[in-house]
């Protein structure tokens, strides 16, 4: 499969700091490729890299088969870019938007068919600030397919939104990558990046720790299922140590909660509570998933 970004050895500072570390990926054509990490990871600077908005200090990068900085009027004419902050005038109506956006390039989509796939037909005539945060996100993602970009680069898509707005935000960029475009995210929300990823990209420091499918990270890395449950009487929870697969077990209040590997752990357990005869309610098991990846990685909680 052919690359539509290639990256070698990338390395980017701001005076003492390694804001990016020497960081080598892929990402293929028809792909949905995230980066993630806390903020201050180097998303924003490798991805502002890949536009051509910052000059990296070294290394290697080609996008569509161009160089960011001395192709940059080329290859602007063939990306869409969604950037971690940006803001219209309040006063500037949505078909204006689309319509002064549209100018900039040499081919541009119809601006009525943007508004029907954003959903955003019936606020043709609206100013921006009388949109809603979500309506402002679909507004920005129009703006950057307005000239019917191969690859779209998503920064923070769906930072502010509430979860029914992400939800549906997440829908919408499955829809533009099957339309056969190829999209680049960041994002700190380690749903997102598991929900909508082919392959994710988690950098922390500046540096590429993990790389592979959403998938293959959980199970590779070997993420510990949790089953959580309640109990009315005190009881050692320690008891439950000794049940093959088990590896801990914490006691919060009435909770309880059980680590452990293995496909067998959940009946295990329930079986030894029964044989026990202790008494439990709201038992529960949570699968292993991407935070869990960056914990065992990195050893720290995710920073928003």
């Amino acid at each position: 499969m052919a690359s539509a970004i290639e990256v070698i050895g990338l390395y980017k500072y701001y005076g003492e700091i390694r804001a990016v570390d020497g960081i080598s990926f892929t990402v293929d054509e028809g792909e949905i490729f995230g980066m993630v990490g806390p903020n201050g990871a180097g998303k924003t600077t490798t991805i502002e890299c890949l536009e051509g908005l910052r000059r990296p200090d070294k290394g290697l990068i080609r996008v569509l088969g161009l160089d960011p900085h001395r192709d940059g009027y080329k290859l602007r004419e063939r990306i869409g870019v969604q950037l971690q902050e940006a803001a219209l005038p309040e006063r500037l109506k949505v078909w204006e938007a689309l319509d002064l956006f549209g100018s900039f390039y040499s081919k541009r989509l119809n601006p009525d068919l943007l508004l029907e796939q954003m959903g955003l037909v019936d606020k043709k005539q609206a100013p921006f600030e009388k949109l809603s945060g979500g309506q402002k996100q679909r507004l920005l993602i129009a703006l950057a397919l307005v000239n019917d970009p191969e690859l779209l680069f998503l920064d923070e898509l769906t930072t502010g939104l509430d979860p029914q707005a992400r939800r549906a935000m997440w829908q919408l960029i499955r829809d533009i990558r099957n339309r056969g475009k190829t999209i680049f995210l960041t994002t700190h929300y380690m749903e997102e990046a598991e929900r909508l990823c082919d392959r994710v990209a988690i950098i922390d420091r500046g540096q590429i720790v993990a790389l592979d499918t959403p998938q293959n990270l959980i199970h590779s890395l070997g993420a510990e299922t949790r089953i959580v449950f309640s109990v009315d009487v005190p009881w050692d929870e320690k008891l439950l140590l000794p049940i093959n697969g088990v590896t801990k077990v914490e006691k919060i209040g009435e909770k309880i909660i059980v680590y452990g590997q293995g496909e067998k752990l959940v009946g295990q357990v329930v079986s030894w509570l029964e044989e026990k005869r202790l008494h439990f309610r709201d038992l529960r098991t949570e699968q292993p998933n991407l935070e869990d990846v960056f914990l065992q990685l990195t050893g720290r909680e995710m920073r928003e």
